[in-house]
């Protein structure tokens, strides 16, 4: 008999609206999460502190577990501070550093993890991937998705600014990823999952075209939507494929060759997917993109995060050295470096045009 469908690993829970976070602890006390109340949560030690005080009286059963940074270590002392403890989950209560640890903690201890974002700075919050810094930089580690992802937008406007927008640049990028994979399938035979690309690329989409802004609901909620969905396509994909092309390379590129200056994520991703776009001879798709990160606030151009024409070129060069394996814009075309400065002269002239 045919396999007529196929399981998609996705949470059992996704609330996105205002006063969300009024609600967690009914949430939480559903019996698919925590039928005793009993849970570990992970906060950050600066600003979690206050939704500490305002969720505590309402969860008597929680521990809670201040998570100092990023890094592959707070993860383990915070897998090990929970084992052992008889849980019900984990629950990542903070930005993407807090709830990458929190993600990877609950793969290690095999406990279920509940995602409470506080920002939306990249698409992280709802993927099957950790990402950490360790002794060698920075690593990504396969974990289970989340079994709920709760954004509160009240929560969301509290945060600065710069972090909406990095999400935007997170978000946007998936249209030049989902075309580079599309690249590698027409080019190099692999293999590409429709569905992971469609979720992927309509999320993009969805928030590239739409007219609102940072500080508009319905914008935020189509935005925290198509992060949650990029989120699910990569479990669906099986990896990072669907939302990580030749513009997660550049991206990777400058946090290596200049982690000192490095911009946000979303930044730098935004502008490395403007950048591949019109590599890939979508101009007019170029200077769309381009002109929505503008308004939005997001850079287009190297110097607007602080880099050299040269640096830039220098990262684009080194890029693919980042994702060996990984076929995109980047390795099809494999310009000299005169080649990539050429490039980005004539894109920086188109965008504007």
């Amino acid at each position: 008999m045919p396999v007529l469908t196929r399981l998609i690993p996705s949470p059992v829970v996704v609330d996105i609206r205002r006063g969300a976070m009024d609600d967690l602890a009914g949430l939480l006390a559903d019996q698919r999460i925590s039928a005793s109340g009993k849970l570990a949560i992970a906060i950050s030690e600066g600003s979690g502190r206050a939704l500490r005080e305002r969720l505590a009286p309402v969860l008597p059963g929680a521990d809670w577990y201040p998570v100092t940074d990023g890094t592959i270590d707070s993860a383990v002392r915070l897998a090990d501070g929970i084992k052992g403890n008889r849980y019900d989950a984990l629950v990542g209560l903070g930005g993407g550093k807090i709830i990458d640890v929190a993600k990877y903690a609950a793969a290690r201890v095999g406990m279920p993890m509940v995602a409470v974002a506080t920002n939306l700075s990249h698409d992280g919050l709802c993927s099957p991937v950790a990402t950490l810094d360790n002794d060698n930089g920075r690593g990504s580690y396969g974990v289970p998705t989340p079994i709920a992802v709760v954004i509160d937008l009240d929560v969301i406007r509290e945060a600065p600014e710069r972090f909406v927008r990095s999400g935007i640049g997170d978000a946007v990028s998936n249209i030049s990823c989902v075309a580079d994979w599309e690249l590698a399938h027409e080019v190099q035979g692999e293999e590409i999952d429709g569905l992971a690309a469609a979720m992927a690329r309509q999320a993009g989409e969805a928030v590239l075209r739409h007219p609102g802004g940072v500080g508009d609901d319905a914008f935020l909620k189509v935005l925290a939507e198509g992060l949650v969905l990029t989120g699910i396509s990569m479990s669906v994909a099986g990896d990072s494929r669907p939302a990580s092309g030749g513009c997660h390379e550049i991206n990777h590129a400058f946090d290596l060759l200049y982690p000192k200056r490095a911009a946000s994520h979303g930044e730098q991703v935004g502008l490395g997917a403007c950048f591949a776009m019109h590599l890939r001879g979508a101009r007019e798709e170029s200077r769309h993109m381009a002109s929505v990160l503008r308004r939005h606030g997001l850079p287009v151009l190297p110097e607007e995060i602080g880099f050299t024409v040269d640096e830039f070129v220098r990262a684009v060069e080194y890029a693919p050295q980042t994702r060996p394996g990984r076929f995109t814009i980047l390795e099809h075309l494999n310009l000299s470096t005169d080649q990539i400065r050429d490039a980005y002269a004539d894109y920086a002239k188109a965008i504007h045009s």
